[in-house]
C-alpha cells in the first residue's frame, strides 16, 4: 500500500509539472480581428511616415532628354544597358538626412527634407529643380526602412522593407506570426520621432486596431510581443525541468514494475 500511495503521489506532481509547463488559451485570446461592431475607416494616406534625421534616401531625377540629368544623378552615368536590374539599382545616388534635416544634393545644395512625406520631397525637389530642368521627373525611395519584431513569435529579428507601406500585421508574417504563447491582446509597438519615443498597445483580436495610427508602420519602428504567464510560469521552472520530469518518469515507471 505504501509503494501505491508512493506511486501515487509522483504521479500527482509528475501530472502537475505537466499542467503547468503546458499553455492554454481560448479561441477569443487566439484569434485575429474578430468581428465586432467597429467602422473601419483606416486610411493609408493619415498616417504616410515622415522623414526623419539619419534616413537615407535614393533620389533619382528624370527628364525627356536624360543628358540634362547628368549632373543631379551623379552615379547614374556609369549605368549601361549591359548591367542588371539590382546593378542599377545599387548605382542609384543616395543620401543621407543629416542631424538639421537636410540632404545635400548636386546643384541645389541643402534641401531640408525632414518631416516631409515621400511625396512632399517628391514636390520639393521637383520645385526646385525647375529652375535647371523642364518638367523634371522625381523619384525618392526609403534605402533603410527598417522594422524590427521581438518576443514571442517565430522568427524574431529586423527587416528591411521594400516599401514603407507596411503594416503591423505584415511585420507580423515576416516574422513568422506570434507563436501561441504570444499575447495577441497586448502587441507593442514603439515609435521613435525626432528622439522622442513612444509606445502604444494594440489589441490585435479586435477590429478596432485596424483604426490605430500605429496599425501602419514608420522606419525604424519595434514590435514587441509578451509572452503569456504559462510561458512566464515555463521559464521560472528554468532549465533543469526537462530534467526532473525525466526523473519523475523514471520513478513511475520503476514503482509500476515494483507493484505489480
Amino acid at each position: 500500500m505504501r509503494l501505491i500511495s508512493k506511486y501515487g503521489l509522483i504521479l500527482g506532481l509528475f501530472m502537475s509539472v505537466l499542467i503547468i509547463c503546458s499553455s492554454c488559451g481560448s479561441r477569443k485570446s487566439m484569434v485575429y480581428l474578430q468581428p465586432d461592431s467597429t467602422q473601419i475607416n483606416t486610411l493609408y494616406e493619415q498616417f504616410l511616415p515622415k522623414i526623419q534625421r539619419s534616413d537615407i534616401l535614393t533620389i533619382v531625377v528624370t527628364a525627356a532628354d536624360p543628358k540634362v540629368t547628368a549632373p543631379f544623378n551623379p552615379l547614374s552615368s556609369m549605368t549601361t544597358s549591359n548591367l542588371t536590374q539590382q546593378t542599377d539599382l545599387a548605382l542609384r545616388p543616395t543620401y543621407t538626412v543629416d542631424d538639421n534635416g537636410d540632404v545635400t544634393l548636386p546643384m541645389l545644395g541643402k534641401v531640408h527634407l525632414s518631416g516631409l512625406t515621400r511625396i512632399q520631397a517628391i514636390e520639393k525637389i521637383r520645385s526646385e529643380l525647375q529652375q535647371y530642368i523642364k518638367d523634371p521627373g522625381v523619384n525618392i525611395n526609403f534605402n533603410n526602412f527598417r522594422v524590427s519584431v521581438l518576443g514571442e513569435v517565430a522568427r524574431p529579428g529586423s527587416f528591411i522593407m521594400p516599401t514603407e507601406r507596411v503594416t503591423v500585421l505584415e511585420a507580423l508574417g515576416m516574422a513568422g506570426d506570434l507563436t501561441i504563447r504570444g499575447i495577441r491582446e497586448n502587441v507593442m509597438v514603439i515609435r521613435e520621432v525626432d528622439g522622442q519615443k513612444t509606445v502604444h498597445r494594440l489589441d490585435l483580436t479586435k477590429q478596432n486596431s485596424l483604426n490605430s495610427p500605429y496599425y501602419y508602420l514608420a522606419q525604424n519602428d519595434v514590435i514587441y510581443v509578451e509572452p503569456n504567464k504559462a510561458q512566464i510560469n515555463n521559464s521560472k521552472l528554468g532549465s533543469n525541468t526537462n530534467v526532473i520530469i525525466s526523473i519523475a518518469g523514471l520513478l513511475i515507471t520503476v514503482i509500476s514494475v515494483l507493484t505489480r
